[in-house]
């Protein structure tokens, strides 16, 4: 993992001299987690995975000059992700306005049970843009409250309400279908 000095340090040869290889080293060190973000949030699309990724760390190189360093760079390219995400969803709504929301995702992180999966996925589905992004940022990439207020540009007390509603809808659902 990379300390906040080093990331410093490779964000500022991005900036000053174009450096690839600094910034490969950030994407090398980000990409797994973005990504296990990213595909939990298209309920497992892994094509649209793929694409939302590669735009962000498109997207963040050619802005990197911009990074103020007020947060850490993860922070940075989730939000970077976040956007895309709902340009995404946005113009998948504007284009097909009766299309019913993607199903959730036949794949998760492995450890869980084949039921356990199905049962969170199921639950995933259920949430909304917003509930998902705070519990996926909370619970499966480990970030604190108040850098998910930065990632998501909310305050502190709509984050909670999302986790709170997001943890009862999830477990309604969960209830509900085992009956």
């Amino acid at each position: 993992m990379l300390g906040k000095i080093e990331e410093l340090q490779l964000i500022a040869r991005c900036a000053a001299f174009d450096d690839h290889r600094a910034f490969a080293r950030l994407v090398d060190e980000y990409s797994p987690g973005l990504r296990r973000f990213i595909f939990n949030q298209t309920l497992g699309d892994a094509a649209l995975t793929d694409d939302i990724a590669q735009e962000t760390f498109i997207k963040a190189y050619i802005s990197i000059r911009s990074f103020k360093g007020m947060a850490r760079f993860s922070t940075w390219i989730y939000t970077i992700a976040c956007r895309l995400l709902a340009d995404h969803r946005r113009r998948i709504h504007e284009e097909h306005p009766d299309r019913l929301p993607d199903q959730p995702a036949t794949d998760t992180p492995s450890g869980f049970t084949e039921e356990l999966r199905h049962d969170i996925n199921v639950a995933l589905g259920e949430l909304s843009e917003k509930e998902r992004t705070a519990i996926l940022l909370f619970y499966l990439q480990d970030r604190p409250i108040k850098e998910i207020v930065r990632i998501m540009e909310i305050p502190e007390g709509s984050v909670k309400a999302l986790l709170s509603r997001a943890r009862t809808k999830m477990a309604k659902t969960i209830n509900d279908y085992d009956r």
